[in-house]
């Protein structure tokens, strides 16, 4: 019996690589995936970049302070459709124009919290004290005025009656440590703003000779983190 020949299978030819051509839908589809990642990135760059100048307040400043450099600075904010609403760095500070309200400091300045001298409704009031002013006691923090009335005799014979508050919860505009370009008595003063209703019983109290005390309310003054 005759043994047959194994068949030899024919040989495999090696895949022969190809160079990509642009009709490849891989590379079309690579390329496009390339330039979307470029344009997305490029767009998400020119949005963290889009920001605008704007004034903050470099302290605390309450109502009536005038508005000059020395108290502003500049921060860049991004466009988040508040633009118009607050004071412009890019353009020069309106002349003759005040803070109506108190902006804290860092606190961008609203076009709405500036305005004309005229159209404040409290006055800055000077009272003096008769020593140092109590710790706490400073611009942007709230304070009560308390004064005791003159009963009898005048000079280191005077008697007084118990004291009384005269005004609550009031800002303090400044303080100074030194009164004498400010008041004919010793010691130190402090500027609170007062609205129409505060305002007589105050100057009523200095026109009368009356011992008056201005009380800081704890956690007011800027800085501490603390509510009225």
């Amino acid at each position: 019996m005759a043994v047959q020949a194994p068949r030899t299978l024919p040989a495999e030819q090696a895949a022969r690589l190809r160079r990509p051509s642009w009709r490849d839908t891989r590379l079309l589809v690579g390329v496009i995936l390339v330039l979307a990642s470029v344009a997305l990135g490029a767009r998400i760059v020119a949005l963290a970049d889009h920001t605008i100048p704007v004034y903050a307040a470099r302290g605390p400043l309450p109502p009536g302070t005038e508005l000059t450099p020395d108290e502003l600075v500049v921060a860049r904010v991004r466009i988040t459709g508040t633009e118009g609403r607050y004071l412009d760095a890019r353009l020069p500070l309106p002349p003759d124009r005040v803070l109506l309200r108190h902006v804290g400091p860092g606190e961008l300045v609203p076009l709405s919290a500036v305005g004309a001298a005229s159209a404040l409704v409290t006055r800055p009031v000077t009272v003096p004290l008769p020593g140092p002013p109590p710790a706490g006691l400073k611009a942007g923090a709230l304070a009560d005025v308390w004064a005791s009335e003159r009963a009898t005799g005048s000079g280191l014979e005077a008697q007084y009656a118990p004291p009384k508050r005269i005004a609550r919860a009031v800002e303090v505009f400044h303080v100074a440590d030194d009164a004498g370009s400010l008041s004919a008595t010793s010691g130190s003063s402090v500027e609170v703003l007062l609205d129409e209703e505060q305002l007589p019983l105050v100057l009523d109290a200095l026109a009368n000779d009356a011992r008056t005390a201005v009380v800081p309310v704890p956690g007011t003054a800027p800085g501490t983190g603390g509510d009225p």
